[in-house]
């Protein structure tokens, strides 16, 4: 297991996002309520660079004929076929059994690491 420094923590904004290149696979880390979370810039359904998506939010469980929004700035949608997933576990909100590969990600003093091999 090892922990790769990737930037400083006051250099991503609440809200925002990078994408890095770690050991030849690129990361996108992104900052949600002061927590940072990483996914591989990568969709699982065709292969296109899923972090490059836009970060939105999605409908939420409503009744008939109501459309509730909600989850804005959680979900990043898939470039190329609008796949969503939930930046903080990978989770598709289409399957169950699709997911985005998520990373650990450690803060230490002031530096946002990533966490390889756990």
């Amino acid at each position: 297991m090892a922990v790769h420094y990737v930037l400083e923590a006051d250099d991503l904004e609440d809200g925002g996002r990078t994408i890095v290149s770690i050991e030849g696979r690129e990361i996108g880390v992104y900052r949600i309520g002061g927590q940072f979370y990483a996914l591989h810039n990568y969709c699982p359904h065709q292969g296109a660079p899923l972090c490059k998506g836009v970060v939105c939010g999605t409908t939420l469980p409503s009744d008939v004929y109501k459309y509730e929004y909600g989850r804005g700035g959680e979900i990043v949608r898939c470039p190329w076929h609008g796949w969503e997933f939930d930046i903080k576990t990978g989770k598709s909100l289409i399957s169950g059994k699709v997911r985005a590969r998520t990373y650990k990600v450690e803060v230490s003093e002031g530096k946002v690491g990533i966490v390889i091999g756990s």
